[in-house]
């Protein structure tokens, strides 16, 4: 009943909005829903994925959701304690746009800037919190903008000025490139960030770490964690483990994306 007011048939929207795919639609829908539907929000769309929010203890949203009965090849977790924002349950991670989806330790100070930047993209911030911005951010630097994954962590988390001026000519011209393009989408504040989406994940650390940040790999599945001891829950004997530097992500590869 509530999808009548809103939904358009494709060929009328592609019309009005040039070539739109189908998870441009799908999007610009869910951003109508979240500002324009009082107490309706969408906080899952992708193909073959799910995002589940609650508040209480992760145990009861896990039983709630009943999660042991899901498979996946890729899950993300996070026990969030409301700080700078209210606690409730569109506020709880993870964050999710299509299938990325963003769990976050910290804090992103430079939360109004990058809400303002995505607004000029059709990107409504109305969940009250900072991670927001980021799920966002990669869809609109990924997804609509074509830019790789690594490339995209640098415009979100770049050097800092200083250090790109001691670069190599060719790396400094990207990175000066990068920033002034995309000055709305760089993240500043204390973050640790994991974002997944349907071809891997991705760890990311503030540019001067001021957020912890550990990953770590069992054969061919890595973990990416604020704290060693959540990744040795799950895996009590990684083959290796490691603290990233700040700014350098931590990317992995769906091994069928690949081939």
């Amino acid at each position: 009943i509530l999808m009548r007011y809103f939904v358009q048939p494709k060929s009328e929207v592609r019309a009005r909005h040039y070539d739109l795919t189908d998870d441009d639609i799908v999007a610009m829908n869910v951003m109508y829903i979240n500002a324009k539907i009082d107490a309706a929000f969408v906080f899952s769309s992708g193909r073959n994925m799910g995002c589940f929010k609650g508040v209480g203890f992760p145990e009861d949203i896990g039983r709630f959701f009943r999660l042991d009965e899901y498979q996946a090849y890729m899950w993300t977790a996070h026990g969030r304690f409301p700080t700078n924002t209210t606690g409730w349950w569109g506020g709880a991670h993870p964050f999710s746009i299509l299938d990325w989806a963003v769990v976050h330790n910290g804090e992103v100070s430079s939360y109004g800037k990058n809400r303002s930047y995505l607004a000029n993209f059709g990107y409504d911030c109305t969940m009250h919190t900072d991670t927001e911005v980021i799920a966002y951010l990669f869809d609109l630097l990924v997804r609509k903008h074509g830019l790789p994954v690594e490339i995209a962590c640098k415009a979100v988390a770049p050097p800092l000025w200083s250090q790109i001026e001691q670069m190599e000519p060719e790396d400094r011209e990207l990175l000066r490139t990068l920033r002034i393009t995309y000055g709305g989408a760089l993240l500043n504040g204390p973050f640790s960030i994991v974002v997944t989406h349907a071809g891997g994940m991705i760890g990311l650390n503030d540019r001067i770490k001021l957020r912890p940040m550990v990953a770590a790999r069992r054969g061919k599945t890595l973990y990416v964690s604020s704290e060693e001891a959540a990744i040795r829950i799950i895996c009590e004997s990684p083959d290796m483990i490691w603290r990233p530097e700040g700014g350098v992500p931590v990317i992995g590869r769906l091994q069928s994306a690949v081939q």
